[in-house]
Parts: C-alpha cells; sequence; structure tokens
C-alpha cells in the first residue's frame, strides 16, 4: 500500500490527539476518509464523518455500513478509539470494568468482525492496544488487561487474516502524550514520565499502515 491516492479508510476516534493525527496524514497522503467520532464534529473538514460510541452494540456496522455507502468500497481501518481508567484492582466497580471493555475490547472485535469481510485485497487494519499489553502495571491491571486482550485479538485475527491478503497490524506504542489520563473514567493516573510525541508517534504508525510491516511494538518507537 505503498501509494494512498485513492484508498478509502475508515478511522475510529478520528476525534482524539492520536486518531485525529492519523487521519490527517491518512488524507494528506491521498486516502478519502470515513472518520467515526463521539460528537459532531469533524476534524478534517470536508470529511465524511459518522457519529458512533462504540459501548453501542450496533455502533461498528453502522460506521462501517456509512464507510460503504459513501464510499463503495474500503481499503484500510485505523482503530485508534480508547478509554481509561485507574485504580487497584479491588478497587475498580462494574460499571467502569463494562466500559472499558466495552470500548477497548468488544468495539475492536466488532469492527474487525464488521470490515474483514469488506476490506479490499491488500488492506490494512491497524489496531492501536498500548505498551501496557508487554508490560502490565499496577494500579492499572483492569486497563491492561483489556489492552492486552485487544492485543491478542489483533495478533490472531491477523493470522486469520492473511489468507484474504489483508493485514492486521497490533501497535502497541509507549505511553503518549495524548491527555488521556487526564480524562481517565475513573480513578487517578499514577505519576509517569513524560510522554511520547504524538505527533511523531501518529507519523510511526503511517508509516506502518503504508509499508508492509505486521507488527508494531513499543520498542520500534524508539
Amino acid at each position: 500500500m505503498a501509494d494512498l491516492d485513492g484508498k478509502v479508510f475508515v478511522v475510529v476516534g478520528a476525534s482524539g490527539a492520536l486518531g485525529s493525527r492519523i487521519a490527517q496524514r491518512l488524507s494528506d497522503a491521498g486516502a478519502s476518509l470515513t472518520l467515526a467520532v463521539r460528537s459532531a464534529d469533524s476534524p478534517i473538514e470536508g470529511a465524511h464523518t459518522v457519529s458512533a460510541d462504540l459501548r453501542e452494540p450496533d455502533a461498528a456496522q453502522r460506521i462501517i455500513d456509512a464507510a460503504m455507502a459513501q464510499h463503495g468500497h474500503l481499503d484500510g481501518l485505523v482503530i485508534a478509539a480508547g478509554i481509561a481508567a485507574f485504580g487497584a484492582l479491588a478497587e475498580i466497580d462494574d460499571d467502569t470494568v463494562d466500559d472499558l471493555v466495552l470500548v477497548d475490547f468488544l468495539g475492536p472485535l466488532r469492527l474487525l468482525r464488521t470490515a474483514l469481510p469488506v476490506l479490499e485485497p491488500g488492506g490494512v487494519v491497524a489496531g492501536i492496544s498500548a505498551v501496557l499489553a508487554e508490560q502490565p502495571v499496577a494500579g492499572m491491571a483492569t486497563y491492561s488487561a483489556v489492552k492486552a486482550a485487544a492485543s491478542a485479538l489483533f495478533l490472531a485475527a491477523a493470522k486469520e487474516a492473511r489468507k484474504s491478503k489483508i493485514r492486521v497490524l497490533d501497535i502497541r506504542p509507549p505511553h503518549t502524550e495524548t491527555g488521556l489520563a487526564g480524562r481517565a473514567i475513573a480513578g487517578i493516573a499514577p505519576k509517569m514520565p513524560e510522554g511520547a510525541d504524538p505527533d511523531a508517534v501518529a507519523e510511526r504508525i503511517v508509516k506502518a499502515i503504508v509499508g508492509n510491516e505486521r507488527e508494531l511494538p513499543s520498542s520500534a518507537f524508539s
């Protein structure tokens, strides 16, 4: 996928600090976009936008259906949506766990299940999990576990999708200064060192999408 001109991508979580940067770079490279966001505001002027909440069971189907209706085909999917929650395992309530699982695991699962049958051969799915899938952290046990589940989902889906000539990338960026920790749905983030530059992280992710890479561990961002 060295040339993105004329390619169609769905970017889920396109209003976030990382998703918006990825979307802008894809657009600049010539891709046509459908942007899935929580609000009605589009981060890219004129781009096709779908309002969706991944906690809703039909959100994935609505996003992919809208993209197919708008563009007629689909070449790529970027899953950049996510939420965070902090706190010791014994302190996390069921509602918080439910939201983490719905957005950070079931949302990606439903998106993959919906998109894989319609992606063009040579297409790509870029699923963003987290470095927590490699290095679980105390005070983030539930969050780490959900991200590890998402990582396993992407890695296993990659093996299944090869027969259809589709790449599924598991992308595990290091802690990045996206502001997500400050918008946690529960708890307070522990003190962490300064994170990676979101522009550099987005640039590296797009490079992997355009190239022939099949996995992007945290070490690939150093």
